[in-house]
């Protein structure tokens, strides 16, 4: 039993962080291929591992690029990608994404001939999703019952579920 005076408006009541090892709900597989210094070219595999009855919202997977690359050029089998160069990354948008489905992203860029004299860190892919009436533990809300003492509200006893990114990252060789 949670007894509590709400306050006005919107609020969360509870919410909940999961320790338990959980297969991750993307899998992605980046490909990456340099060419003598002049090019390089990406292969991203974004596969979902959630059931095809749910569906992710406004997903975007950033995926980092050289510094220094130029010319982009992608072809992807859904959403759209463009290159941030304030971030030295591809921003690959998908808006819903189906469970149970693989989406692949190629791009090509050129790279100044000019080699770099040291190796730069490799920043990992990050991904932001959010899955509604999803959760990842399975668990539910059963029963719930809202005890009005005083007159002057009517409760709306209902629950929302979503599941959100937090910090999701792949880390890969690129």
């Amino acid at each position: 039993m949670i007894m509590f005076i709400p306050p006005d408006g919107e609020f969360d009541l509870m919410t909940y962080r999961l320790t338990a090892e959980i297969k991750p709900l993307f899998a992605i597989e980046a490909m990456v291929d340099s060419h003598a210094h002049s090019r390089i070219e990406y292969l991203i595999k974004v596969r979902s591992q959630f059931k095809p009855r749910s569906v992710a919202n406004n997903v975007v997977i950033t995926i980092p690029v050289p510094p220094d690359a130029d010319s982009p050029k992608f072809r992807t089998s859904t959403g759209t990608a463009v290159y941030d160069p304030a971030k030295d990354a591809i921003l690959w948008t998908i808006k819903q994404y189906p469970g149970g489905k693989e989406f692949l992203l190629r791009a090509h860029f050129g790279l100044p001939s000019v080699d770099a004299e040291e190796e730069v860190a490799k920043p990992p892919i990050g991904l932001q999703f959010e899955i509604p009436y999803f959760t990842v533990s399975g668990i539910q809300v059963r029963y719930l019952r809202v005890v009005e003492r005083n007159e002057k509200y009517a409760a709306l006893p209902w629950v929302r579920y979503i599941t959100t990114n937090g910090e999701y990252q792949i880390r890969t060789n690129i």
